[in-house]
This record gives structure tokens, sequence and C-alpha cells, in this order.
């Protein structure tokens, strides 16, 4: 794997990490924020803190706190095990602009899926049943990962 400081001049890659818990196990809480820190390590960034958030609200003090350290000189960005720690799309959205005014990169650790390429699928023989097959993506985890 590729490390990410190879690619880029940067000084010090100071990242915070989010996670939204709502609900969630200790045992998955810990797992969330090893991967995080397996994260940082993989791509040669210091993992600073980590802000959880445990209510509902757009403006969690959890988030509020992670705007205060992005605004920080030495702050690169915020990493995430995914998209969906931002909360439901209609806070996520405002959040990403939160971020990306704060001049912070947005990291995550699994990334949105990529569809495969159609020589890829899995089709049945010309002389075998036929079966129809989803396109959409199945989430491996809960909407809370």
């Amino acid at each position: 794997m590729e490390t990410l400081t190879e690619h880029r001049s940067v000084a010090d890659p100071v990242v915070y990490g989010y996670l939204r818990l709502v609900r969630v196990s200790t045992a998955r809480q810990k797992a969330l924020a090893a991967s995080l820190a397996e994260y940082c390590r993989q791509h040669e960034l210091l993992l600073s803190g980590v802000f959880t958030e445990r209510s509902t609200t757009a403006m969690a003090p959890a988030f509020t706190g992670l705007l205060d350290v992005l605004a920080l000189p030495d702050t690169y960005g915020v990493v995430l095990p995914a998209a969906s720690h931002l909360g439901p799309k209609v806070i996520a959205a405002g959040r990403e602009q939160h971020i990306e005014a704060a001049r912070a990169r947005l990291l995550l650790v699994r990334g949105a899926r990529k569809p495969r390429p159609a020589a890829h699928r899995t089709t049945s023989p010309p002389s075998g049943p036929t079966r129809s097959s989803s396109t959409g993506c199945t989430p491996a985890l809960d909407t809370e990962t």
C-alpha cells in the first residue's frame, strides 16, 4: 500500500478521528477506534485524538470540538471509518462543508464502494437457469459504521 505522505509535501500530518456512535456496543467502539489508529499508522499520519459523538443533533459537542481543533494551524484533517459517521445525509452535507471551510482533508478508512465492471459480474451459463442479480451494493455492516 502506498503511503499518503509519499505523495504530498506534508510536515507533521496531524489528524483527528471522528466517530458517530449512537447505540453502539463497547466492542464495536473499540474496533472502530482501532481501525482509525491502524489507518493512520499505515498512512504515516499522527492521530492526535478521537472525538466521539453519541447524540443525534446536527451540532453535537463532539463535532464542535472537532471544528475547534481543525482550526489549529498544524491540523491536516479528520479521519472517519466511513462517510456515514458524519451523520444522516442532511446533517452530513453541512458537516462536510464545515470541514472544507476549515481547509482540512476528509479521510475515509473505508471509502465509497465502486461498482465492478460488467466483465467481473457473475453470470449464469447460457444453458443454465437464469438468475436476476441486483446491481446495488449490500452494506457489510449496519448504518452506524
